[in-house]
């Protein structure tokens, strides 16, 4: 009898097994579907439910389900054109109180999600949408670094007292001028001992002044670029949810760009919206002078006034000076009050944000101070023809709470339900990017397109797959149809692997697959032409089996340890395409070396192993 332990049976099995279990969700095609997702002042509810049900049956729009899973809505469309009409019509209906996106909306069983198994996402060469190269500007990230040293060195000098003949931007630092070297030495010793990114050193001016050079270090520099990219890298997906993409690639691309990838995504517009949009907040001061209702009701404002509005709807005046806006503001998290117990905002401001809130506090205890919260979205019409970009500016006031007491630069900001200061502090984070970025390269693919490259790629995944199939079965006969049937459970156990890990598959990963099934064959034919050669050598056939799988496992190992490192490489050092080539291969290499292997030794066992009577031949 061939000596297979009884454990490996059953772990064959249980493998087989929850390959099939995992890779089944694939065969479920997911559904067109438009998401619905509320803004900040609206609310995905039963209503809103027959709301759109009824925006759509009065432009015969048909739909298939409407369901409210979580805090979004999804509605079922049959196809994509009519998935594109209800996503016009529904745009046009909840205007801007909800973010109307196109998506794909999964048919797998309830409770095959439920343990977690979901079919593989698309990649934008299979599914379609929409791909933008985003060019972050460099010089706009040292300006503003320059500039917030400037501030803090302007209110260095004020708060030691020690006077300065100008304080401005130079090369890449700040260069302050004074009339007498001991202001300039007193000057160098506090800002080294505040300003460790900064390299000074000191100069005379033609006028005779004393100069002094803060420049920023270069290492610094270096390290701002890439904090810059990163924070943008977050700032970009936090948007792109947003968008209802269920798996955007959005990653850093050398130095200074950003690759945005969203399947699924069709409208380049609503996609520019959402990536490019700003969020921030200003503090200004009551005007008491003034009542809001009658302002409201005549339009009569003071000049130095602005009216208002807050959420609900109730008008406010407040003075049009800026005490603190969101450009001083450092960090934002969500909280709740230690005294009332109510969500709230704490921020963290800069030195100079702090030093001007604590002057006005410091003259307004017991008077109310305004938070306006301000969000710029950029617009982009299509008019004859061509695209034509613009911005729109919603701003509301989130409270206008009475100051009970002097504070700087660290506070809060009440008035809000938990969902959103949890949404503010993520926007006011993360919300507004680190430095301004441009499309420099935008392309669509449809998803026609996209539908065509899969029906391709299960064309080639098939034809390999059967032409390897009947090679084996025809050469090595009944050790070529075990090959087979490892075969085929090694391609739904790699599908099963890829789903369970959530690689997202693509052109260059259908490729993988490919190349996956004519190497994993490769195995069996080594243990195959081992057994034939023993046999040749006199030995018994179960002994040919055994030593066919022994002797050729050493080669099997070492040609996969190279395709395994080879693969490695591809996904260590490429980027895109190259590396989900490699991940496929990766991952296809590991499972053939199981089924290749354990599997068809575990099937030859059962075939020739059970046998009471001697067995005097093999079919090979």
């Amino acid at each position: 009898m061939i000596d297979f332990p009884r454990w490996k049976y059953w772990l064959v099995a249980l493998v087989m097994a929850v390959g099939l279990l995992y890779a089944a969700p694939n065969a479920f095609r997911p559904q067109q579907a438009v998401q619905i997702v509320a803004n900040r002042d609206a609310k995905v509810d039963a209503a809103l439910q027959k709301q759109v049900a009824a925006d759509l049956d009065k432009q015969n729009v048909p739909y298939q389900d409407i369901s409210i899973e979580k805090d979004r809505m999804l509605v079922r469309f049959a196809n994509t054109d009519v998935q594109l009409r209800g996503s016009d019509v529904l745009r046009v209906a909840l205007g801007d109180d909800y973010t109307v996106a196109l998506n794909l909306a999964t048919t797998v069983p309830l409770w095959l999600q439920k343990i977690g198994a979901h079919a593989m996402p698309l990649g934008l060469d299979l599914q379609g949408g929409v791909h933008f190269l985003m060019a972050v500007d460099q010089n706009a990230v040292l300006q503003k670094q320059q500039q917030r040293y400037l501030d803090d060195i302007r209110s260095m000098l004020r708060q030691k007292q020690i006077p300065a003949d100008s304080v401005s931007l130079s090369g890449d630092g700040v260069q302050a001028v004074f009339k007498a070297s001991d202001d300039r030495d007193r000057a160098e010793a506090a800002i080294r001992g505040d300003a460790t990114d900064l390299t000074l050193s000191d100069s005379r001016t033609p006028g005779g002044g004393y100069a002094l050079h803060a420049e920023i270090k270069p290492d610094v520099l270096q390290k701002l670029a890439q904090t810059t990219i990163t924070q943008n890298v977050t700032t970009l997906r936090n948007r792109v949810n947003a968008l209802g993409v269920s798996e955007p690639l959005i990653q850093q691309q050398g130095q200074t760009r950003i690759v945005v990838e969203l399947p699924g995504v069709q409208d380049t517009a609503e996609a520019k919206r959402v990536l490019g949009s700003v969020a921030t907040l200003e503090y200004h001061a009551d005007d008491p002078n003034v009542n809001p209702q009658e302002a409201a009701r005549t339009g009569d404002v003071p000049p130095d006034d602005r009216l208002y509005y807050m959420k609900d709807g109730t008008p406010v005046v407040l003075k049009k000076r800026v005490i603190v806006s969101g450009d001083e503001l450092v960090d934002a998290s969500s909280g709740y009050d230690q005294q009332t117990g109510m969500p709230n905002v704490n921020v963290t401001l800069n030195s100079t944000g702090a030093r001007k809130m604590l002057d006005f506090t410091t003259e307004n205890v017991g008077k109310r101070m305004g938070v306006v919260y301000i969000e710029t979205t950029p617009v982009v019409k299509i008019v004859d023809g061509k695209e034509v970009h613009s911005s729109k500016t919603t701003e509301t006031v989130l409270n206008n709470a009475v100051i009970q007491g002097v504070f700087g630069k660290k506070f809060q900001t009440t008035g809000l339900t938990q969902q959103e200061a949890q949404t503010l502090s993520l926007m006011l984070r993360s919300g507004s990017l680190a430095a301004p970025m441009d499309i420099v390269e935008q392309s669509v693919i449809g998803p026609s397109l996209g539908q065509d490259n899969i029906r391709k790629g299960e064309r080639a995944v098939i034809l390999g797959l059967v032409l390897v199939l009947i090679a084996a079965a025809i050469y090595y006969r009944l050790f070529g149809l075990v090959a087979d049937i490892a075969l085929v459970f090694n391609l739904l156990i790699l599908i099963a692997v890829m789903s369970a890990i959530g690689v997202t598959l693509t052109m260059p990963g259908i490729a993988g697959i490919v190349l996956t099934l004519g190497m994993a064959i490769d195995a069996n034919v080594l243990i195959c032409e081992r057994i034939r050669e023993e046999l040749r050598n006199g030995s018994t056939p179960l002994a040919s089996i055994r030593a066919g799988y022994e002797k050729a496992w050493s080669v099997i190992l070492d040609a996969n340890v190279t395709h395994l490192l080879a693969a490695l490489g591809l996904i260590t050092v490429g980027s895109g395409a190259i590396k989900g080539f490699g991940v496929t291969l990766f991952i296809g290499i590991s499972t053939s070396l199981f089924t290749s292997v354990t599997m068809t030794h575990a099937i030859t066992a059962l075939i020739h192993g059970g046998r009471k009577r001697k067995l005097k031949t093999l079919w090979v």
